[in-house]
Parts: C-alpha cells; structure tokens; sequence
C-alpha cells in the first residue's frame, strides 16, 4: 500500500507543485526517498537492491509470473501505474520516475510503447 501511493501521488490531479506537497506530503516524500533510494551507487560487492526492484518489476497482468533470478521483483498493475503517471506530468518528480522506468525497466517501456493513447503522457 505504502508503494502504491507513492505511484498514485494522493491522486491530487492538476494542482500546483506547492498544492501537491501540502495536500499529500507522504506521498510527495515517498516519492522523492524512492527516487534517492534507486540512484544510490552500487557497492562494489552488492547491486543497490532499489534500482534492482525498478528494474524488474512487471505488470500484474503477464502471465510469466516472477522469475527466481530478481530477488527484489514484484508485481504492480501497469494500467493503474500509466493512469497516475498521466496524471502527475506537471510534478518533477513523478516527471523523473518515469524517465527513470522508461530507461530502467523494459517491461514498463514495453507497455507504454504499447499503448494507443500516448499522447496523454506526452
């Protein structure tokens, strides 16, 4: 649940980025600690498991299921995921997660490729 608003941002929709923090500060804060999270340098004998985890994640929709080889991979459902992005691109940070999954994540790049009605996110 705690990731899940950390996608969803409050659903706060088209406010302002000062409206966004006062009206769901936890999920603006979420946000940005998962962003520090997953671009921490790896250590030269572990792989920083945060990038890992966003670079693995799928889509709660394929049928593949999770693959032993990611330790850190979950399932979270693209559609809802696409929704909030959609509906955050005036944030910064949303604006940066997305960046980040489009280059991160091939599942997410391959879904958003995907989908007929890009323009809502451009």
């Amino acid at each position: 649940a705690g990731l899940w608003t950390v996608f969803t941002l409050g659903g706060v929709g088209s406010k302002s980025t000062t409206q966004l923090e006062q009206s769901s500060p936890l999920a603006n804060q979420s946000l940005l600690l998962l962003l520090v999270l997953a671009n921490l340098t790896d250590a030269p004998d572990t792989p920083n498991p945060y990038r890992q985890a966003i670079m693995a994640f799928k889509n709660t929709q394929d049928s593949s299921g999770l693959s032993a080889s990611h330790p850190h991979a979950f399932q979270i459902n693209f559609n809802s995921l696409y929704t909030a992005l959609c509906e955050q691109q005036k944030s910064d940070q949303a604006t940066l997660l997305l960046y980040m999954l489009l280059h991160q994540n091939s599942n997410v790049r391959t879904y958003v490729l995907a989908r007929t009605d890009i323009e809502n996110l451009v």
